[in-house]
C-alpha cells in the first residue's frame, strides 16, 4: 500500500530535484528515511494515569505504539530516580512515515491558530529537520474532550540530504509549509 505522498515523491519530486541539483544518478536524490516523534513526560513521570494517557495519545497520532524511555541515572535536581519513565518515542519508516507526513502537512499544521508556516531555521545543516509542537490538539485524531492536559511533542525528520539546501528543497517539494522569513 503506497501512500499518495510516496507516489508523489517518486513521480514528481525525484525528477524535479534531479533537474534542480543536476544529479547524474537517481540514488543521489535525497529521501526522507525516518520520522522520529518523541515527548518528554515531565510531571507525568510521577503520575501513572498521565503516562498511560500520553502513550495512548502518541499511539493515536502516529498509528504505532511508542517506546517508553527510562532515566539512566538519578538526578536529584530534577527529582528523577534511575529507572523512572522520563519520555517516550516512536520511529516511523516507509509507509507509516509517509502517511504521518501527509497528515502532518495537509491536516495538522494548517489547524494551528494563526499559522503562517514553519521556520526554515530548524534544519541542522545536514538536511534533517526538527519541529517542536506545543499542543497535541492540532492532530485530528485527538479529541478535545478526552485531553486531560496540554502536552507538546518533538518531530525529527531525517533525510539523506547532504546539505541544508537539499533538505529544504526536498521538504518544500513534499509540501512542507515553510514561511519565507
Amino acid at each position: 500500500m503506497t501512500t499518495k505522498l510516496r507516489s508523489y515523491y517518486k513521480e514528481t519530486v525525484v525528477p524535479s530535484l534531479m533537474e534542480q541539483f543536476k544529479y547524474k544518478n537517481i540514488h543521489e536524490v535525497p529521501v526522507v528515511t525516518k520520522v522520529t516523534i518523541n515527548r518528554g513526560l515531565g510531571e507525568a513521570s510521577r503520575n501513572n494515569k498521565a503516562l498511560e494517557t500520553s502513550v495512548k495519545e502518541l499511539a493515536l497520532i502516529t498509528g504505532q505504539q511508542p517506546i517508553v524511555t527510562n532515566a539512566r541515572r538519578s538526578v536529584a535536581g530534577f527529582k528523577i530516580r534511575e529507572g523512572v519513565p522520563v519520555g517516550m518515542a516512536v520511529t516511523l519508516r516507509k509507509d507509516m512515515m509517509y502517511s504521518f507526513l501527509e497528515r502532518l502537512i495537509h491536516l495538522s499544521l494548517p489547524r494551528i491558530r494563526d499559522f503562517k508556516g514553519i521556520s526554515v531555521k530548524s534544519f541542522d545543516g545536514r538536511g534533517n529537520y526538527n519541529l517542536g509542537i506545543k499542543e497535541q490538539l492540532m492532530f485530528p485524531e485527538i479529541e478535545y474532550d478526552k485531553v486531560d492536559q496540554i502536552r507538546g511533542l518533538d518531530i525529527a525528520i531525517t533525510t539523506t540530504a547532504k546539505t541544508q539546501q537539499e533538505g529544504i528543497a526536498l521538504l518544500k517539494a513534499l509540501g512542507m509549509p515553510f514561511n519565507d522569513n
